[in-house]
């Protein structure tokens, strides 16, 4: 879970995930609240989800499992899942970057 800091320090990566979700659900950002849920908050159904998940993977060139999503409850939550995940490919993304220029 992001604590309040590790929220400021991330907050560029928040707004852009905030924005993308305005965009793709026509929702205003006011009601993205970290403890706020996000299926409510979005009006998500199942679909939603699927839309969501090719969104997230456009925007952070990452695959997401749907089994990810299941433990995902609040704005927070998702957060910190992107945040990870992004923070967690980027030395991958370096390496493959090296070893395609060699």
């Amino acid at each position: 879970m992001i604590n309040q800091p590790a929220m400021k320090q991330h907050q560029p990566l928040i707004d852009k995930i905030n924005q993308f979700l305005s965009e793709e659900f026509e929702v205003n950002t006011d009601r993205m609240l970290p403890d706020a849920n996000l299926r409510q908050a979005l009006d998500l159904d199942s679909l939603d989800y699927i839309d969501l998940v090719v969104v997230v993977e456009n925007n952070f060139s990452f695959k997401v499992k749907p089994e990810d999503f299941s433990t995902i409850i609040s704005f927070r939550d998702f957060y910190t899942y992107i945040i990870s995940r992004v923070q967690s490919k980027e030395p991958i993304d370096a390496a493959m970057a090296g070893q395609v220029q060699r």
